[in-house]
């Protein structure tokens, strides 16, 4: 079992783990011993999340989301596979946490009347700059 937050734990059942060989150096021991780990948690069948929370997730995810509603983290560091399994696991609820949080609404605000002034000014000396730039014409 994994624990998130207070109020959102995961279950083994809900993750499946492969182990893989890592790319990089490793000398040796690289060619025959799997020690990275591709985590696989499915999200859109997690009955831990709320719909709220799978949204936001869907959107952190980004790539790492895939098109059956799986999330899929790769931890390829170290040499050890335990110590990758933590890696991925820990990525795994830090994504969450994140996605557990909800955003901050945004309070609208009006522009100052200062920066409404400095605005129209800035407009004008950039059209004075533009109207220079013409063709002369007349007396020369």
């Amino acid at each position: 079992m994994l624990r998130v937050t207070d109020d959102i734990t995961i279950e083994d059942w809900e993750l499946t783990e492969q182990f893989t060989r890592a790319s990089g150096p490793g000398g040796q021991n690289v060619n025959k011993v799997s020690t990275a780990v591709e985590l696989r948690f499915e999200a859109a069948r997690s009955p831990g999340l709320s719909p709220a929370v799978k949204a936001r997730l869907k959107r952190l995810a980004g790539r790492r989301w895939t098109s059956d509603g799986a999330i899929v983290i790769r931890a390829e560091e170290t040499r050890s596979q335990a110590r990758n399994r933590d890696i991925a696991r820990a990525r795994l609820a830090e994504l969450i946490a994140a996605a557990a949080r909800p955003p901050k609404r945004r309070i609208a605000t009006r522009p100052t009347l200062a920066s409404k002034r400095r605005r129209l000014e800035a407009k004008v000396h950039r059209g004075a700059v533009k109207s220079l730039r013409g063709k002369i014409t007349g007396e020369e």
